[in-house]
């Protein structure tokens, strides 16, 4: 079952609103101005990264091939916007046919990129290029960053488990595409069951303080959930007394006690007391988690410490203080006419400061030493220099309007897993600094 397909009450069967409204007004300028039909190539990119990061993370990109598709105008979005007067009936006549005919390329889900890299290609008229900027940018700002958070947490962690559990801290919509975008960036697991159900994410989740509260004593409640769960289940250990609570636990649970959580206090001072009781206890498989507060810096300072797993939600749902990208879509060339084969003209966008932009159609590619670790993110125009031709970072994704590169969420992740693996090690240092690849035009 491709549980992708399936969809859930959290979908949407159209994303075509999921825009801003001069997308449209502009649609109509050009209709009537007769340049609607011009091919036209956009490209994403962001100029910067967030202050002190060493490296992006493409997330999303799955997303947005499913907003694409679902980008329709029936006629219930059809008479909202004849209702608000937004639009006029020839363009409204036009939207009722649309469906994105062009080609996307882009960087694969979960590769990393560096400021100017051209993260998607969007090609087609200007009509149908230009209507989907908002709900790419929403998508891929969004994911990337709380991917970037989740890449940089999983450094942290090393090769103990994450897990996902901010569903509570975000929109209810926005916590599904965190789960996601989490699990590319090289987390194992999500609280979320929309997100499991969705894109096939593992699913863990016991109990809170509340069950504890519920019952008379806290034997009674660790008694219930072992009862119901089995003695491989993880008791919350932190309600009252820790050094009791863990008594207690192994009491009633025995020895096979699959783990304890630990969701509050000095972590790394806990940790290291609860280690010792388990292992006087006999217990000395029961794993240890925690869960309080969590970002990338709190769990490299565990490093140490005697935990076997993490469960991250808010800084991680929330981008770890960078909840966005600044990615932008820009046109970078267009056709003189509206004749199929009109050469490609490059524009760029001239302004003070520091927003201004490259134009013509972008190639990339990423150089690497002897030893295959990157040195360089190549990007230029015209011929892609043969050197550099097998390295290319784009791929095919939409071709004349039909999707051309799904692929198992899994896919993403562990390709995302090999691209900062081929990273110089600085990459994994979390101290701020400079992008670990410059960005090189030619």
């Amino acid at each position: 079952m491709n549980t992708a397909d399936l969809g859930l009450p959290v979908a949407v069967p159209s994303t075509a609103l999921f825009t801003d409204q001069y997308e449209l007004t502009m649609l109509q300028a050009a209709l009537r101005s007769g340049t609607a039909d011009r091919r036209s190539v956009f490209e994403v990119f962001t100029r910067r990264l967030p202050e002190g990061r060493r490296y992006g993370v493409v997330g999303g990109t799955g997303r947005v091939l499913d907003a694409v598709e679902n980008f329709r105008f029936d006629e219930t979005i059809l008479g909202f916007l004849r209702e608000r007067g937004i639009l006029d009936e020839p363009t409204l006549a036009w939207l009722a046919d649309f469906r994105f005919r062009g080609d996307i390329w882009g960087y694969p889900e979960g590769e990393v990129y560096f400021p100017g890299s051209p993260l998607m290609r969007v090609e087609g008229t200007f009509a149908e290029a230009v209507l989907l900027e908002t709900v790419i940018l929403s998508i891929l700002n969004h994911d990337s960053a709380v991917a970037a958070a989740a890449s940089r947490m999983s450094v942290a962690a090393g090769t103990r488990p994450l897990m996902e559990m901010g569903a509570r801290r975000t929109h209810e919509l926005g916590a599904v595409a965190a789960s996601r975008a989490a699990y590319v960036g090289g987390f194992h697991t999500t609280s979320d069951l929309a997100a499991g159900f969705r894109y096939g994410i593992p699913t863990v989740g016991t109990s809170a303080h509340a069950f504890t509260l519920l019952h008379d004593t806290e034997r009674d409640a660790f008694t219930a959930q072992v009862h119901s769960l089995g003695s491989g289940t993880t008791l919350l250990v932190d309600t009252f007394d820790v050094a009791e609570a863990v008594r207690t636990a192994v009491e009633v649970a025995g020895p096979d006690l699959g783990a304890v959580r630990i969701d509050s206090g000095d972590l790394l001072l806990i940790a290291h007391r609860v280690r010792q009781q388990l292992d006087e206890l006999g217990a000395t498989k029961t794993k240890i988690v925690v869960t309080s507060d969590l970002d990338e810096y709190a769990i490299a300072s565990l490093a140490a410490a005697p935990v076997d797993a993490y469960g991250v939600g808010t800084q991680l749902v929330t981008g770890s203080g960078h909840p966005t990208c600044s990615m932008v879509y820009k046109l970078v060339a267009r056709a003189d006419s509206e004749e199929p084969g009109a050469p490609l003209r490059p524009v760029a966008k001239k302004s003070m400061g520091a927003k201004t932009s490259l134009g013509g159609r972008k190639w990339a590619a990423r150089r690497q030493d002897e030893d295959g670790v990157a040195t360089a993110e190549v990007i230029g125009t015209g011929t892609i220099p043969a050197e550099l031709a097998d390295r290319q970072l784009l791929v095919p994704l939409v071709s004349a309007g039909t999707v051309v590169a799904r692929e198992p969420l899994d896919a993403a992740r562990a390709r995302h897993i090999a691209a900062r693996d081929r990273l110089p090690l600085s990459a994994t240092q979390l101290s701020r600094g400079e992008p670990v690849l410059a960005t090189e035009y030619v």
